[in-house]
């Protein structure tokens, strides 16, 4: 008879307990990961109430949200490559909105970074106070620098802009997407506009796209290089148009990785990587593309029987050629002459 009221005890125990977590409210508890620095979403960190089997991936836009949560106090915990990790502790009465939350990468200045360097600045003074015999226990220990970072993305823009994207295929248009274009793969990241989900476009399918500026308010048009030649062969990625007309000006921004040139011993040059934005333009004649000359007697010369009109321009005008907003300048001049030319933009934008 034992076994068999041990057994009926051990059975009213297990649905007392399942009882009270099936019957127990329920809650969620949702957030927004950002880098602390530029105050970007981050997609792909892991969230997990520790010591629980609570857990979640940030979304497109850097929300996560966890459903079904008991009544208690937990610790939350955000890991992501590259990045301190984020804790903290909430108490789960309701459905919880913690908002903007953020992770600080590793060697950012700011709060972590800071907290990083005062704890290894005590854990060195307390070596040296507390152990004695600790050879040259009376020597100051540099600490060790913070990692190197990469400055600079690899974005045309990276800020998220309203576009209409034209492409290839059927010549479908795809309007209300915001927009970024990574100059480095030649993708689109596209921006749901309800939804706020982040897919991929390859830019290959992409003919043209207008986009809306929003810093500057005015739309700026680009299309592919695949349809024009340089040297006789298509061209990977995206021009944008600056001014149209009978000799088209055009803009292609390149991005150059740079690597660190820091010297330990000396403590001299560039501590991080960067990412160098150059832009080159071009002149558009049918198909071929060529690069606007930088020597002045060259650049008269591309304008043919208006080569004259064009030097008497600069010269009136005392036009710098040395500074870039004179090629948009002088092109626009130039294709003004003819019937019909109407400016798409009043002036040179994002100069570099």
């Amino acid at each position: 008879m034992r076994p068999s009221f041990l057994r009926y005890a051990l059975t009213l125990l297990v649905l007392t307990l399942l009882g009270g977590n099936l019957f127990a409210q329920k809650y969620s508890v949702k957030g927004r990961v950002l880098d602390s620095d530029s105050k970007e979403f981050i997609e792909g960190a892991t969230v997990t109430l520790r010591n629980t089997a609570f857990g979640g991936i940030t979304g497109g836009v850097g929300n996560f949200s966890l459903e079904g949560i008991p009544e208690e106090k937990y610790t939350l915990a955000i890991a992501y490559q590259g990045y301190n990790l984020f804790e903290k502790i909430i108490r789960v009465t309701e459905d919880l909105n913690l908002g903007e939350l953020y992770l600080v990468k590793f060697g950012s200045e700011g709060t972590g970074a800071a907290l990083q360097k005062t704890i290894r600045s005590t854990n060195v003074s307390r070596l040296l106070v507390e152990r004695p015999n600790f050879i040259g226990g009376n020597m100051v220990y540099g600490i060790p620098p913070d990692p190197k970072k990469v400055e600079g993305n690899f974005y045309l823009d990276k800020k998220w802009n309203l576009a209409s994207i034209l492409l290839y295929r059927d010549q479908e248009i795809l309007e209300d997407f915001r927009v970024r274009y990574n100059i480095n793969s030649n993708n689109f990241e596209l921006m749901e506009p309800e939804t706020f989900q982040i897919t991929t476009l390859q830019g290959y399918r992409v003919q043209n796209i207008v986009w809306m500026d929003s810093s500057y308010k005015v739309p700026r048009y680009f299309v592919n290089g695949m349809d024009f030649r340089e040297d006789g062969a298509p061209i990977s990625g995206f021009f944008e148009v600056i001014v149209e007309g009978q000799l088209p000006l055009m803009r292609r921004t390149k991005a150059i990785f740079k690597e660190s040139n820091y010297n330990t011993a000396l403590m001299v040059g560039n501590r991080n990587d960067q990412i160098i934005k150059r832009n080159v333009y071009y002149y558009l004649r049918e198909k071929d593309l060529y690069e606007v000359p930088k020597k002045r007697k060259d650049l008269f010369l591309i304008f043919g029987d208006k080569a004259s009109q064009v030097e008497a321009f600069v010269n009136e005008n005392q036009i710098d050629l040395k500074q870039t907003s004179s090629i948009f300048q002088i092109f626009t001049y130039y294709n003004s002459l003819y019937p019909g030319f109407v400016p798409i933009m009043s002036q040179l934008l994002d100069e570099n």
